[in-house]
């Protein structure tokens, strides 16, 4: 009898190993918004739902790095759903406070922009999984916006 509960349980293993799961890419990072507080890009996450019916997003967590230093963080919770066989674009905003930039100043000063690692973790409920993460990251550079381009946008 035991060795039946094996055979099903590694069929059922080998099957749900073998099933499409939703795969993201991390399209582009972009300034949104400049304020008194913080600095706001906007990353653009494409998430492809190989499933005829929507999944639900538990949370987005975001981690962005420069210098090898985190200088953003944060999670947004319940933030939707994914749309069936289709693929969707998350808007992931990433706050970054004034102070944290003036520490990068060597980096900043060379260039006049940020050369980042964001790292992405999206948390979706798939029905006979649960939770599953689809980690995303990229690199690369964010200029900043110079001070004659904050007024005249």
């Amino acid at each position: 009898m035991s060795g039946l509960l094996y055979n099903v349980k590694e069929y059922v293993m080998e099957k749900v190993a073998e099933m499409k799961k939703p795969e993201a890419t991390l399209r582009d990072v972009d300034l949104k918004q400049v304020s008194r507080e913080c600095i706001t890009y906007d990353a653009k996450v494409s998430v492809s739902n190989p499933y005829s019916t929507p999944i639900p997003i538990c949370e987005i967590s975001y981690t962005l790095k420069s210098a090898n230093r985190e200088i953003a963080s944060g999670s947004i919770r319940d933030p939707g759903s994914l749309k069936g066989n289709e693929s969707t674009v998350l808007d992931v905003e990433v706050n970054v406070p004034h102070n944290v930039l003036l520490s990068l100043a060597r980096d900043i000063g060379a260039d006049w922009d940020i050369d980042y690692d964001l790292g992405i973790n999206l948390v979706i409920d798939l029905p006979v999984l649960g939770n599953v993460s689809i980690p995303v990251s990229g690199k690369g550079e964010i200029k900043l916006p110079t001070f004659s381009g904050l007024w005249t946008k």
